[in-house]
């Protein structure tokens, strides 16, 4: 599949105009213009630019709130439960981590639960939010269903991705982002894209069997949890994924499990959802709520460093620290460009003829 390039400017401006057209403010769709874009920017191209569409979809029938009065409606001095009134999660979620994060200057740590919110992009971001404060941050959300727990053939939870940034001194920071399935979503709908097969491991049918077929999910198969398998500790992946959807949901009052709401706006909303929306879990805490800041993030150069350092297996050239990749790549595409597929780019265009912008 062929590809055109872009540069971060153009994109930036193109998503800009999308979110205002459909009623953000200025100020939150910068917000969430930055927040879709650095998906891109890190390599993980199924949460960037590709998902506005979705997001335009999920407005036009009434499921994303372009101008939300997002609100505590508990809080203790370290804790909070935020309601996203249905706002766009690349707004509510950062907001949430602002909230967190002042929490943790006060107090020494932050955590907020959001409820009513919906798709948040990438979780990194969010995490990221507490490195400049000498802060390490967590985010979490949950996910509509596709994920069949270890054992069964129902899909019951998201993919629930788990973010963890960690500031160090004069190495690069740790940045871990990952879904608690053995891939992500988004790799299947590339693979779809590029009409390849998919690894065995990633999904199964609808009678728990392996498949390699990339459409598996729209014939009634599911992704599985980290692990893939109960032989390599699929039930591991299955627990970290409920961790995410009870910190994420449960716990704030939004929709959990097979009831969180589904992010293509074609597919139905799930029958008597327990709750409001999908939920995010965020966290901050002080580093010198602990030790001293800057002992710590010495000690986390040498760390990094050693790790990085490591003696490599034959053939691969470094190892390579959680975030380094992502650092990386974002890095070479703020100074070559975004590569977008042509179905992405063919989106594009249907929402600048929408919306009469150009692309």
């Amino acid at each position: 599949m062929s590809q055109r390039v872009f540069s971060y400017s153009e994109l930036y401006q193109f998503a800009l105009q999308v979110f205002t057209s459909i009623g953000c403010s200025n100020e939150d769709a910068s917000l969430a213009t930055s927040v879709l874009l650095s998906a891109d920017l890190r390599g993980i191209d199924s949460h960037g630019i590709a998902r506005l569409v979705g997001y335009v979809r999920l407005w036009e029938v009434g499921r994303i709130n372009a101008n939300p009065q997002i609100k505590i409606v508990h809080e203790t001095p370290s804790t909070a439960v935020v309601d996203g009134d249905r706002g766009l999660g690349l707004i509510v979620a950062p907001k949430a981590m602002q909230i967190a994060v002042q929490k943790a200057k006060q107090v020494g740590t932050g955590w907020v639960s959001v409820k009513n919110s919906n798709h948040f992009g990438i979780a990194g971001y969010h995490a990221m939010m507490a490195l400049t404060e000498d802060m390490i941050g967590m985010a979490m959300t949950n996910a509509s269903a596709l994920v069949a727990p270890t054992y069964a053939a129902e899909k019951m939870l998201g993919t629930n991705p788990i973010a963890v940034a960690i500031p160090a001194g004069k190495e690069a920071p740790f940045v871990a982002d990952f879904a608690t399935t053995t891939a992500a979503n988004g790799k299947l709908e590339i693979a779809q894209r590029n009409n390849q097969p998919i690894p065995t491991g990633w999904a199964q049918d609808e009678n728990g069997q392996a498949t390699n077929d990339a459409h598996i999910l729209k014939k009634g198969g599911a992704l599985l949890p980290l692990g893939s398998e109960k032989e390599q500790g699929s039930h591991k992946g299955y627990a970290l994924g409920s961790i995410v959807d009870i910190f994420s949901a449960v716990l704030s009052g939004a929709s959990f499990g097979p009831w969180a709401p589904p992010f293509p706006a074609y597919v139905a909303m799930p029958e008597n959802m327990p709750g409001e929306g999908l939920g995010h879990f965020l966290g901050a805490m002080r580093i010198d709520a602990f030790r001293p800041a800057e002992d710590f993030k010495s000690n986390m150069d040498l760390w990094l460093n050693r790790f990085r350092s490591a003696k490599p297996i034959q053939g691969q050239e470094k190892v390579y620290v959680a975030g380094d990749i992502e650092r990386n790549m974002e890095a070479i595409r703020m100074r070559d460009g975004i590569p977008l597929v042509d179905e992405v780019v063919n989106d594009l265009e249907g929402l600048a003829t929408k919306f009469k912008l150009s692309i």
